[in-house]
């Protein structure tokens, strides 16, 4: 039987200097493809709300939504570490809310950790979800779920005073507890510094190479999102390109009578 990876592997391989490898998915079908070829966590990302259901931004998406595609990868996966994203308004009101749906998220959605957006003014907030046993993974730097009040997704960090209160935020988020953290678009050499000043993974998006883990949307790298494309994006494969010849042969056959033959039917 395959085995799990936990949060004490995760740990072990900053120790070890093996990058850890990160993608979201949303379903089953492609957390099983991602699984099989050996990713180390998969993150059910509240960016389900842009790339998978056509929001503007994340501020839309669910707890309902998030437990939807939650129990969808954990079918779909034996291996990677799942974390799931705490969606916007499931935290931030209380922090009796925040442990009913952290909680929510692992009894119902079978979620290994969860994950929530902020740095010193979510300290809390993450203590009182890991004092309940539950892992956390910390996200600071371009939070998308404060987007309105950064006005846009915006590299952040690069003034000297905003890099001091990230790394504030880094350490913060560290002694609250969380096993990771996620640093999103901040400049390379701030990112680096973070991973070194801090004993916990540093899993970078839009943040150099400095870091420990990295991740990208799934359909980003597959080229299946064409609303947007972040400079720290890679295109790996065009999966589009193949998904429409299918389906533009498929409207051909159809059309001509080419399909269904006799081998598709039955008697």
């Amino acid at each position: 039987m395959k085995k799990r990876k936990t949060i004490l592997d995760i740990g072990l391989m900053k120790e070890q200097q093996d990058k850890i490898s990160v993608l979201t998915a949303y379903d089953y079908p492609f957390a099983q493809i991602m699984d099989n070829v050996g990713i180390d966590i998969i993150l059910v990302g509240d960016s389900v709300g842009s790339v998978f259901s056509g929001y503007d931004n994340t501020l839309p998406v669910t707890l309902d939504e998030m437990l939807y595609h939650t129990k969808a990868v954990v079918r779909g996966s034996q291996q990677a570490l799942i974390v799931t994203d705490m969606p916007f308004m499931s935290y931030q009101i209380d922090k009796r809310d925040a442990r009913l749906n952290a909680g929510r998220l692992i009894k119902e959605g079978g979620a290994q950790a969860v994950k929530l957006e902020g740095g010193e003014h979510m300290a809390s907030t993450i203590r009182t979800i890991v004092d309940m046993d539950i892992p956390v993974v910390g996200h600071i730097g371009l939070t998308p779920q404060s987007i309105h009040r950064m006005g846009g997704f915006k590299v952040q960090g690069r003034e000297e005073e905003q890099a001091r209160e990230i790394l504030a935020d880094a350490r913060a988020v560290e002694d609250a507890g969380a096993f990771a953290m996620v640093l999103e678009g901040i400049p390379s050499g701030l990112a680096k510094k973070i991973t070194e000043s801090v004993g916990i993974p540093t899993i970078g998006i839009g943040a150099g190479a400095g870091c420990d883990g990295q991740v990208l949307v799934i359909h980003d790298i597959l080229g299946l999102c064409d609303k947007y494309s972040p400079k720290f994006v890679k295109r790996y494969a065009d999966v589009s390109a193949t998904i429409s010849t299918g389906i533009e042969q498929y409207i051909k056959e159809v059309k001509n009578g080419d399909f269904p033959t006799t081998a598709h039917s039955f008697e």
